[in-house]
C-alpha cells in the first residue's frame, strides 16, 4: 500500500497553533517583549510585581493599582496547614515533585477552584503567584528538619523568597538581582510547559490543573534543568584555565555545552545579559569571582560558534547566581516556576478566551490490515 504523503513537523517546529497578545519573540533579532514592552526596559526599570500586573492585565499599573496588587500578593502568601501537612508527608521527594503535588493540593483549599471566569482565574493566578514561593521554601525548611519561616510582608516578592530560605533579609543588590531573574523568566511564549498548560486548559480543566501540568512538564531536564546542568558543568571545569580544553572535548565527542543555544533564538538571548551583569556584581559582593571567571572563559571558548547562532542563553548565568546565593542545586528548577506563574496564568486565560481542544494528529506508519491469529496458532 502506498503511504500517504504527509508533511511532518516533529516537535511542532515552526507551527503556529494560535494567536497571542502576551509575549512577542523574534528569535532572529533577539527580541523579547511582554505586552509590547521590551524585556531590557522591564529588567532594568520595572519590578516583578509590576511586570506581573502587566502580563495579567495587559497594561502597566498606576501607583494605586500597583499598591493594591502588591497588597493582594502579600496577603496571599500563606499556605493552608493542610498543604503543609502534605509537604511534610512527602518531604523526602524532589522539590519539583513536592511543588507539583502541593500546587495540586491547593485546589482543595481554594474557594474558586472550579470557577473558570476571567475574574476568578486572575484571582487564583495571583494567589498561586504568591503561594508558590512559600511552598518551595517551606519544603526546603521541612526537609532539613526546621520549621518553615513565615513570609515577611514588609519585603518584596523577590526579597521575601530569599528571606524564607534563612530568615535574613537580603541586600538590595541580591534582592534586585532575584527580582530581575523573576522578570526575565515570567513568560516565554509557547514553550513546552506553557503549551502543556494550554493543552490542559483546552480541555476546560481549571487553573490549578493547568499550572500543575506546567510544573510537571517543567520538571523534565530538557526544559527546566539547564541552569542546574550549567552549574554542574562549571564545577567540572573547575578553573578558567581548563575551559578551552573542556569545551573542545565536549564538542569533539558531539556533546552539548550547557547553557548555549536556544530553541527560538538564533542571535543572543535578550535575557542573558541582565543576568551576566548580575553574576559579575554578585561575585564581587560575595568576594568569590572564580565562578564568574569560569563562565567567561567558557563563553570565550564558544566564541567561534556565535556565527552559527549558538550563543549563551539565560540559563548559562542563572545557575551560578543561585549557587552564589546559597540556594541548593535541586531548587534551581522550582525557582523557574516561581517566576513563571503569571505567565502560565495568562497563557491559560488566553486559551479560555477563544477555547478549542488542542488535538494534533499522528501520522500512522505501522503495519496495516493484519488478520488476527488465535493464540494457539502463534
Amino acid at each position: 500500500m502506498t503511504e500517504k504523503k504527509v508533511e511532518i513537523h516533529r516537535g511542532l517546529v515552526g507551527v503556529y497553533f494560535d494567536r497571542s497578545k502576551t509575549t512577542r519573540i523574534d528569535g532572529k533579532q533577539g527580541i523579547l517583549e511582554y505586552r509590547g514592552y521590551d524585556i531590557h526596559d522591564l529588567a532594568e526599570k520595572s519590578t516583578f510585581e509590576e511586570t506581573s500586573y502587566l502580563l495579567l492585565h495587559g497594561e502597566l499599573p498606576t501607583k494605586t493599582q500597583l499598591s493594591e496588587f502588591d497588597k493582594t500578593l502579600k496577603n496571599s502568601r500563606e499556605i493552608p496547614d493542610g498543604a503543609l501537612d502534605i509537604i511534610n508527608s512527602i518531604k523526602d521527594s524532589h522539590p519539583m515533585d513536592v511543588l507539583r503535588t502541593a500546587v495540586s493540593s491547593l485546589s482543595s483549599f481554594d474557594p474558586e477552584t472550579s470557577d473558570k471566569s476571567l475574574e476568578a482565574t486572575l484571582r487564583k493566578g495571583i494567589r498561586l503567584t504568591a503561594q508558590v514561593p512559600t511552598i518551595v521554601m517551606a519544603h526546603n525548611a521541612i526537609r532539613n528538619g526546621k520549621n518553615p519561616i513565615k513570609p515577611n510582608n514588609n519585603l518584596s516578592h523577590a526579597a521575601n523568597f530569599l528571606y524564607m530560605m534563612n530568615g535574613k533579609p537580603p541586600s538590595d543588590l541580591v534582592s534586585n538581582l532575584m527580582d530581575k531573574d523573576f522578570i526575565v523568566h515570567a513568560d516565554h511564549g509557547s514553550n513546552a510547559s506553557a503549551f502543556a498548560a494550554r493543552v490542559s486548559a483546552g480541555t476546560q480543566a481549571d487553573l490549578h490543573s493547568a499550572i500543575t501540568t506546567g510544573i510537571s512538564v517543567l520538571s523534565g531536564p530538557s526544559h527546566g534543568g539547564a541552569a542546574e546542568n550549567v552549574m554542574n558543568m562549571v564545577k567540572d571545569v573547575g578553573s578558567p584555565d581548563n575551559a578551552k580544553n573542556y569545551v573542545e572535548s565536549l564538542l569533539k565527542s558531539k556533546q552539548r555545552v550547557m547553557g548555549f543555544g536556544h530553541r527560538v533564538y538564533r542571535s543572543e538571548d535578550p535575557r542573558a545579559k541582565h543576568l551576566e551583569n548580575g553574576v559579575q556584581m554578585l561575585s564581587k559582593e560575595k568576594g568569590d569571582p572564580s565562578w564568574y571567571e569560569i563562565l567567561i572563559a567558557v563563553k570565550d571558548a564558544m566564541e567561534p560558534y556565535r556565527k552559527k547562532g549558538i550563543n549563551a542563553n539565560v540559563d548559562f548565568y542563572a545557575g551560578v547566581i543561585y549557587h552564589l546565593l546559597g540556594i541548593p542545586t535541586d531548587l534551581f528548577v522550582p525557582i523557574f516556576a516561581v517566576g513563571r506563574i503569571p505567565g502560565w496564568t495568562i497563557q491559560v486565560l488566553e486559551q479560555y478566551e477563544n477555547n478549542i481542544l488542542l488535538r494534533p494528529l499522528l501520522h500512522y506508519n505501522g503495519e496495516e490490515s493484519r488478520p488476527y491469529i488465535n493464540i494457539d496458532s502463534r
